[in-house]
């Protein structure tokens, strides 16, 4: 045979693994044909070609590998059991940029799945070929090991303490300053999962200075880097009073408070986020949102939203509510009260009624004052039937009832409470009761409302124990009323008077 003839041999032999891999890759891209290509061994196939003497085979070969991974665990699982993984990591440190993407890709859609897969990767050595790739000079390089490094760290904090102890959190700070918007968007990402684990990972990422960074993009005009810079800085600000300081001095308000108003959703549900996490640390914290204008902010924020997107801001105003009557004060000054009423009423998820309720509660448990200011837009009603409906979650009946109680113990808003005489179950009722023994004996026009708007009639009729709590409210009621009225609404009293008829012998 010539050496031409050879030469061809070798030529087609090329071009017949070029034209599989490439084949196999196209395939890959589509769910419907994984079955068949994990069945009919493709992994095993791949595999060598990860090493082939020509980079573009091991390339397209590197992206089948992906793709496949990326689809569900049992395929990423085929892809570490078949000793795929080191060899990836081996040839990271050797091959060209284009097929570190590929092979990054690989890593990520691994690790992805779950934490023992993403510990697989680990294992294998993967987090110092990463890092080796973070501190190459091409952008896509960088972009695609940070997206791996992301996918690591988000399963847990000891995977994320095992990307920083690997010297990444440095590095991907460098990366939200390059100039590619790409890149900016998966490095915040990043340090989004790394920092959201606790306390220690998130003071890891503020040591290296990334709040600073962080905050100079809140008015990017990238939507989605926005995104991810506000879910960052949620993540950092929640884990203590320390951090969320340092994110409120790098002054990101009032300026941030415009993306409230953002067009894209997420954009708005995390800026809401970090709010919250803000405002759920101290008084001085939400004194200094308040400030601003946030509570009022959020409140519009909430009116045009809906769903999930809503309850951030709802928890928002109940943190600030929480802290003390000034800042509960607040939240209703800035007409926060209707605007919860109307989540109450129009929102769907259960979860989202719950955290409604559980604001409310924190609202209007400081004074009477806040109390009216809950009772006036008839909440009680509609927290009675959510914490007595069988449909409702558990969380949610106990959360509604719950805020149900701690209002009713400050409210002296009588036109409110009387309706509950009606319906409410004797747990709810004992309360009630209870607000009517307060008000009564200092209000000499409530006695007479109370008469003849029934209400008397229908504290008579009340069936308690002697000697109980809600029979010794009753007493104080009563005692509140000349003795012939009591016995005039008392149950029976009619028929007394009709028996009394009977026994009458006129003169």
């Amino acid at each position: 045979m010539s050496q031409r003839q050879i030469l061809q041999v070798f030529e087609q032999y090329q071009k017949a693994r070029t034209q599989f891999v490439q084949t196999v890759a196209d395939l890959a891209a589509r769910l419907q044909n994984t079955e068949t290509l994990q069945n009919a061994g493709v992994m095993s196939l791949l595999r060598p070609l990860l090493l082939d003497a020509v980079p573009t085979i091991q390339q397209t070969a590197a992206l089948a590998l992906g793709r496949l991974a990326n689809y569900n665990d049992d395929l990423a699982e085929a892809v570490v059991k078949g000793d795929i993984l080191p060899q990836l990591v081996y040839s990271l440190a050797e091959q060209n940029r284009f097929y570190k993407k590929s092979a990054t890709f690989v890593l990520r859609a691994v690790a992805k799945h779950s934490p023992e897969l993403a510990q697989a990767v680990v294992d294998c050595g993967a987090l110092d070929a990463l890092v080796i790739s973070l501190e190459e000079f091409d952008p896509g390089v960088k972009e695609a090991a940070a997206w791996a490094i992301g996918y690591i760290a988000r399963h847990n904090a000891q995977l994320s303490q095992a990307v920083v102890d690997a010297g990444v959190v440095p590095l991907l700070v460098l990366c939200i300053q390059e100039p590619e918007i790409a890149l900016k968007r998966v490095a915040a990402s990043a340090l989004s999962d790394i920092a959201k684990h606790s306390p220690e990972l998130a003071q890891t990422v503020v040591d290296t200075g990334a709040i600073a960074h962080l905050a100079q993009m809140i008015l990017n005009p990238d939507a989605k880097l926005k995104r991810q810079v506000f879910s960052a800085l949620s993540q950092i600000a929640k884990h203590s009073v320390d951090v969320a300081e340092m994110v409120v001095e790098a002054e990101i308000f009032p300026a941030a408070l415009v993306c409230l108003k953002d067009p894209d959703e997420y954009v708005r549900k995390n800026v809401a986020t970090l709010i919250r996490e803000i405002t759920k640390h101290t008084p001085e914290l939400s004194q200094i949102i308040v400030n601003v204008g946030g509570v009022a902010a959020v409140i519009d924020y909430l009116g045009d939203s809906k769903g999930n997107v809503c309850l951030p801001g709802i928890m928002m105003l109940g943190y600030v509510a929480t802290h003390s009557e000034n800042l509960a004060m607040a939240v209703i000054l800035s007409k926060g009260v209707p605007q919860l009423a109307i989540c109450l009423e129009e929102e769907q998820e259960d979860h989202i009624k719950a955290a409604t309720a559980w604001a409310f509660g924190q609202i209007g448990r400081h004074t009477p004052e806040h109390a009216k200011a809950v009772a006036v837009l008839l909440v009680f009603p509609k927290l009675l039937n959510l914490y007595l409906d069988t449909e409702s979650s558990e969380d949610l009946q106990v959360k509604a009832k719950k805020a149900l109680k701690s209002i009713l113990q400050k409210c002296t808003y009588l036109p409110a409470l009387e309706p509950l005489l009606y319906e409410a179950p004797s747990n709810i009722l004992k309360h009630v009761i209870c607000q009517f023994s307060k008000v009564l004996p200092h209000d000499s026009k409530a006695r007479r409302l109370f008469v003849t708007s029934g209400g008397l009639k229908k504290v008579q009729e009340i069936k308690a124990e002697p000697g109980s709590a809600i029979q010794e409210y009753i007493n104080a009621i009563n005692s509140c009323y000349p003795e012939e009225i009591i016995r005039y609404y008392s149950p029976g009293y009619s028929e007394t008077l009709l028996e009394r008829i009977d026994n009458y012998q006129p003169v």
